[in-house]
């Protein structure tokens, strides 16, 4: 791999031990940065620290950690503590259990890294790893310490190496059953029902990453472009919610395809402008002339 391993250690499952090396697999360094500036100087701004009671600005080598204890008050961690606390890597990824692939929930996935053979030695074992998991679709939970923090981690198999997805903890993913406790219990109509299977099963398709599309940062590439040479940009306008009135013959619509979406069109276009005929008042003509 191109990129610098962030991690290397040893996978260890029971006796058996292979090295490896963690790459990370999703960056944001190609995306747009923008940076503060004074909008009447134009000059770039820096975050200056300052005492919030002083408002004089604080050193670098004064600024420290703390926990409030009390509002207002408290407890000084310097450097050397928060690292003499926190566990030291074993550089072990010790696998705890196995689970299957079905039993994945995606909503405590933090972040994806590459896991890859550190070395010629450890290949064989790795390939075994790998297969294993792929034959029996299974996952393997580890733990190890990344970025000086004790992490879960999530072990796949994917094409010809590893996946190993670092887990959210528990108490840092929040309720589903509380985010979705507002939402009404609603019956829904077996025809809607049937066409929004049918407009599914018409769409369907395969995954493939390469044909998403990031329209903010296109979108923001434009904004740029347009500033540079002075031209104006036109507001992105969002569609319009669907009522609840509307509900059937949309479904209807995008079940009969683009075809039907161009007729409705042009029959709510020639209703609507032989409404406006019917309601014109048609311009008086002119008197005529008596010859003389």
């Amino acid at each position: 791999m191109a990129a610098r391993a962030v991690w290397s250690g040893v996978i260890k499952i029971a006796e058996l031990t292979c090295p490896v090396k963690l790459y990370t697999a999703a960056t944001t360094s190609d995306r747009i940065a923008l940076h503060m500036v004074n909008a009447r100087s134009g000059n770039r701004l820096k975050r200056v620290y300052v005492d919030d009671k002083t408002e004089k600005p604080v050193e670098k080598d004064d600024q420290v950690k703390g926990y409030e204890t009390s509002e207002g008050a408290y407890v000084i961690l310097e450097p050397e503590e928060i690292a003499a606390a926190v566990p030291d890597s074993d550089k072990v990824l010790k696998v705890d259990h196995f689970i299957t692939c079905s039993q994945i929930e995606t909503t405590y996935f933090d972040k994806p890294y590459y896991l890859l053979p550190a070395n010629d030695v450890g290949d064989e074992a790795f390939v075994l790893i790998r297969e294993a998991l792929r034959k029996k679709k299974a996952a393997a939970i580890a733990y190890t310490v990344l970025f000086r923090r004790l992490r879960p981690v999530l072990i796949r198999a994917h094409r010809k190496g590893l996946i190993a997805t670092t887990l959210n903890f528990d108490h840092e993913v929040r309720s589903s059953k509380q985010a979705f406790k507002n939402i009404p219990k609603l019956k829904i109509a077996d025809e809607m029902l049937e066409l929004a299977q049918h407009i599914l099963k018409t769409k369907a398709g395969q995954f493939d990453p390469t044909k998403f599309e990031d329209r903010y940062e296109d979108a923001l590439a434009e904004l740029v472009k347009a500033k540079i040479e002075g031209r104006k940009i036109i507001p992105f306008k969002r569609p319009e919610t669907t009522k609840p009135n509307d509900l059937l013959e949309a479904l209807r619509l995008s079940a009969a395809g683009k075809e039907a979406k161009s007729a409705a069109a042009s029959k709510v276009k020639r209703a609507s402008t032989a409404k406006k005929g019917e309601g014109a008042v048609p311009k008086r003509a002119a008197p005529r002339r008596k010859a003389s």
